[in-house]
């Protein structure tokens, strides 16, 4: 896997990101948390390092499940969030 550094701050992630939206928001139907963090995990296998999450997606359970997903391999990932969404 290609790597990409972000910014100056020469943090490395891989060239393809997850976008992890649509394991239980917006696209169709919702996966279930076993398939989910499965997934994540494959793509982990298969060389990805940066995964984008955030609080609104689900709300909060996306991140729930992202992190449970990554936490064995935590410290050789990058997760990007979005937060403060407003919801009135």
């Amino acid at each position: 896997m290609q790597k990409r550094k972000l910014g100056k701050s020469n943090l490395e992630v891989s060239a393809i990101g997850f976008g992890c939206m649509g394991l239980n928001f917006s696209y169709g139907h919702a996966l279930s948390k076993e398939e989910s963090i499965t997934l994540v995990r494959q793509a982990v296998d298969r060389g990805v390092t940066f995964f984008d999450t955030a609080e609104v997606y689900g709300p909060f359970t996306n991140e729930e499940i992202v992190g449970e997903a990554l936490k064995p391999v935590r410290d050789q990932v990058v997760i990007a969030t979005k937060f403060g969404f407003a919801t009135h």
